[in-house]
């Protein structure tokens, strides 16, 4: 059922965001990349990582398709937009989510802002100078193929095809939101599960039903990517469960007791794992039961809420979105790093900053 309702909600935002197309409103520059991907760390906070990165990434591609190099785009998109935009509320990332259904406080998220605000705001800075360097590698007065001009180029206003689709956007955040609400004083989580799965399709359905075609043939949907990911994520599910069931039952014998350590230990498994169900995993680990979670510690629950989401981005599995960016981003003719490559790529990039966010918020005092 937690496999089946993890590939609902995947599914629906896929489907439901592929109906919606964006056509102008943006450039390749540098400043213009930096502010989209700034707007879709903001708005990962509202439809979720993986509703904001199926809205954007598209029409990001779509910006710089003249680019000669484009690698460092989807990189930067996963880790700002995919994941580590989304801390501060329980629609953002599902570990998040998972929290608020296990007792934590619905705005209690919105106190993550010191810590996903600097982290975000050193991904944009590190991703504005590094684009600049790729924007003018090739020459001095070029971005890719595209020169620059002296004055900027009168762009075509934003438009958006399928407008119909936000409101069915809106609606899956409402399904989640209230699946996690109402929970059925007889049948439990279960019947809970089974209405959001329904609910779910049944919104997926409406939008491929009243979508013009024409809007997902500009959009290049295809269903390739959603079915890597079913596929992907149905080896982690089953592979994960003894890995977790071992970490709950001798977990207190890792002296795991500091924030630094909730925060690595987190993420670090959230990075190989899935980071949802190991943040529930660390959660139990720190004998924050749900019905305890009240009396939790607010700089333990921090650490293990922060290392989820941030962690998360260092691999293609460590959050639902990343792989399914990745297959989109490839099936645009970019062509993605390895399992290792892109691991690679965001140790060099995230790392440095996840250093300096454990000695500014982590370290024990």
């Amino acid at each position: 059922m937690e496999y089946a309702a993890f590939v609902c909600m995947i599914g629906s935002l896929f489907v439901i965001s592929g109906g919606v197309l964006l056509v102008g409103g943006h450039s390749a520059a540098p400043a213009a990349n930096t502010a989209l991907l700034a707007f879709g760390a903001f708005l990962s906070n509202l439809v979720g990582t993986t509703g904001a990165a199926m809205l954007l990434i598209r029409p990001f591609l779509r910006a710089n398709r003249r680019r000669r190099s484009r690698v460092h785009l989807v990189v930067f998109f996963i880790l700002i937009v995919a994941n580590c935009g989304g801390c501060l509320t329980p629609l953002g990332d599902p570990p998040l989510f998972l929290g608020f259904l296990k007792g934590v406080p619905l705005a209690w998220t919105l106190g993550l802002w010191n810590e996903g605000l600097a982290v975000v705001a050193a991904l944009l800075a590190v991703f504005y100078l590094w684009d600049r360097i790729h924007a003018r590698r090739s020459h001095p007065h070029s971005i890719g193929t595209e020169e620059i001009p002296s004055e900027p180029i009168p762009r075509d206003p934003l438009r958006i095809q399928g407008r119909w689709n936000l409101v069915l956007l809106a609606g899956v955040m409402g399904v989640v939101l209230l699946s996690g609400l109402w929970v059925h004083p007889r049948f439990g989580e279960a019947a809970s599960q089974f209405f959001q799965i329904a609910a779910l399709i049944a919104l997926a359905a409406l939008s491929l039903a009243s979508t013009p075609r024409g809007v997902r043939r500009a959009n290049e949907f295809s269903w390739h990517p959603l079915v890597e990911v079913a596929v992907l994520f149905a080896g982690i599910f089953a592979a994960m469960v003894p890995a977790l069931a071992i970490l709950r039952t001798r977990g207190s014998s890792l002296g795991v007791a500091e924030p630094w350590q909730y925060f690595w230990s987190t993420g670090c498994l959230s990075a190989f794992l899935d980071n949802a169900p190991t943040y529930l995993a660390f959660l139990s680990m720190a004998q924050h039961l749900p019905d305890e979670v009240a009396g939790t510690t607010h700089a333990a629950l921090t650490a293990i809420s922060c290392g989820a989401v941030f962690f998360g981005a260092l691999t293609y599995i460590g959050n639902g979105p990343n792989f399914m960016v990745k297959a989109i981003a490839e099936h645009a003719g970019v062509k993605m790093p390895s399992f290792l490559g892109y691991f690679a790529w965001s140790l060099a990039v995230l790392g440095p900053i996840l250093a300096g966010a454990t000695w500014i918020f982590f370290r024990t005092s």
